[in-house]
């Protein structure tokens, strides 16, 4: 009767042993990958935005030989008549508190700038 228990006890491990290696060797259900957040679902991908284009290069005006090369102008602000521009300075000159001799000598020079 021992025997016969020492078999039926090996019969039951080396099931269990078979069971727990094609557990290790099949590969995951379907399911089990649903919920592996390392795999995304098709659905769910986002695509990547489109590349970012290069910058434009412009290539220099060479100049031509006995060409005289045209200076840059700076924009100058207007300068408004003669007659704003004192109105302007006497505003200003007694908004600074200057007396009335004062006042024409700064407005003379400030117009005249």
């Amino acid at each position: 009767m021992r025997a016969d228990a020492d078999i039926f006890a090996m019969r039951n491990i080396a099931a269990a042993i078979c069971v727990l290696s094609l557990a290790f060797v099949l590969p995951p259900m379907p399911e089990a990958q649903a919920q592996d957040p390392s795999v995304m679902p098709p659905h769910l991908i986002v695509p990547l935005p489109p590349p970012i284009p290069p910058p434009k290069i412009e290539i220099p005006k060479i100049p031509k030989m006995g060409e005289i090369p045209a200076s840059p102008k700076a924009a100058l602000p207007k300068r408004g008549s003669f007659g704003d521009r004192i109105t302007r300075c006497i505003e200003e000159g007694a908004a600074a508190g200057l007396r009335p001799n004062e006042q024409a000598a700064y407005s003379r020079a400030c117009a005249n700038q």
